[in-house]
């Protein structure tokens, strides 16, 4: 499946950063991830910390999928509201899964530190803001219930807004403390070159065909007939598990994506939030740490990758219409412009675990909005799941659930 279009703005700015060798002879591992991408790399980073032999392969070059097209917005709003997920999923699982989002911003706050990173990690204000009249009274729901249960939240009214931020058009919001921003491609690749150094093996270029299953342990064989012998496999393929699960657990989607030329004067106040708003599709926004602006929405249900890229210019001039709304004098001209591909579940949380028809095997699909947090919680519950022990979100994000 082809996960992205045009060349998105991060793979052009960083290059190729590292290069792996495709598998050229048969492997053996305790652990064996299938996808390069960030959450294949933050996985990979745990199990060479508990001390599993491990193997991470892609058909791709590493993060050349959907990391290369994430707009890399670390939030520990989920895109389901929390006083609604309370009504899905209780309140046990909704507050915790919150918190696990919190909590995952923070811990990647320690990996960038611990691998010395320089993929940018700053930490940020999220400004979730009311598009229209109509939602003011869902939203101050939402505020009321993430106060409830200690998230560092204020309420903010629209006079407040276009004081502190310049934004127009609003109807108030809540700003929350916690939240941060990436450059997430160059971050899988550090995490990637960091843990090489520790022992992990890495195989680019390197598909898998087909898995035989036995009682303690799997094989893996690849497309040039190699073969992996693995005791436990942990899926790390986003939305291309979708080829490989039957059922329908995820919905695919399309988003779209621009980045202004570098900006000569400061954005001020803007870099130093994420924002996003109630429309649906929502807008999204964020600054660079070159002084760009960084905007996307135009969510369309996703059909094949030809239809997708077929709108970009048309998305394009959605995008930039709705910016102008709120930031009428703010002079956008565009540089990149890309789309990608995401999916949604019907409650907003990954799923991460076991599934009964994959032996030995877990998987770990963040989705949504917040992928790359819920990867981060993945990492503690891949731990867990090594070591047999049941972790408090598992009957949260488990299939059939």
């Amino acid at each position: 499946m082809d996960l992205k279009s045009n060349e998105p703005f991060w793979l052009v700015k960083n290059g190729i950063i590292s290069s792996y060798p495709s598998l050229k002879n048969d492997e053996s591992c305790d652990v064996l991830i299938i996808g390069g991408g960030i959450t294949g790399s933050l996985i990979a980073h745990q199990m060479v910390k508990d001390g599993h032999k491990t193997i991470l392969i892609d058909k791709r070059e590493v993060s050349n999928g959907s990391t290369s097209a994430t707009t890399s917005m670390l939030q520990y709003e989920i895109d389901v509201p929390l006083y609604e997920l309370i009504q899905k999923i209780g309140e046990k699982g909704a507050v915790e899964s919150y918190k696990a989002c919190s909590e995952s911003i923070d811990q990647l706050a320690k990996i960038s530190k611990e691998i010395k990173s320089k993929a940018g990690f700053t930490k940020k204000d999220s400004l979730y803001f009311a598009a229209k009249k109509k939602d003011v009274s869902w939203l101050k729901k939402e505020f009321e219930a993430r106060k409830k249960y200690g998230f560092k939240v204020r309420w903010l009214e629209p006079e407040q807004i276009w004081k502190k931020f310049g934004l127009q058009k609003t109807f108030g919001g809540i700003l929350s403390e916690q939240g941060a921003s990436i450059d997430a491609f160059k971050f899988a690749h550090e995490l990637l070159e960091f843990n090489a150094k520790k022992g992990l093996k890495i195989f680019d270029k390197t598909e898998m065909k087909s898995v035989k299953y036995h009682k303690t342990f799997n094989e893996v064989f690849t497309t040039e007939n190699h073969k992996i012998k693995a005791k436990k496999i942990i899926y790390c393929i986003g939305y291309e598990s979708k080829n490989l699960i039957k059922e329908s657990f995820v919905k695919l989607k399309s988003t779209y994506a621009i980045v202004s030329e570098i900006e000569p004067k400061k954005l001020g106040s803007l870099n130093n939030t994420l924002f996003w708003n109630t429309d649906e599709p929502y807008l999204y926004m964020r600054t660079t740490d070159d002084n760009r602006l960084l905007i996307g929405g135009g969510d369309e249900d996703f059909q094949n990758p030809q239809k997708r890229d077929e709108l970009l210019t048309k998305k394009e001039k959605e995008i930039l219409k709705n910016l102008k709304k709120i930031l009428p004098d703010f002079q956008f001209y565009t540089d990149f412009t890309w789309a990608g591909t995401f999916g949604e579940t019907k409650d907003g949380l990954p799923y991460i675990g076991t599934h009964k028809n994959f032996k030995n095997s877990y998987f770990v699909l963040g989705f949504g909005g917040n992928g790359i947090t819920f990867s981060v919680t993945g990492m503690e519950m891949t731990s867990d799941f090594m070591k047999n022990r049941k972790h408090l979100l598992t009957e949260f994000f488990k299939f059939g659930r």
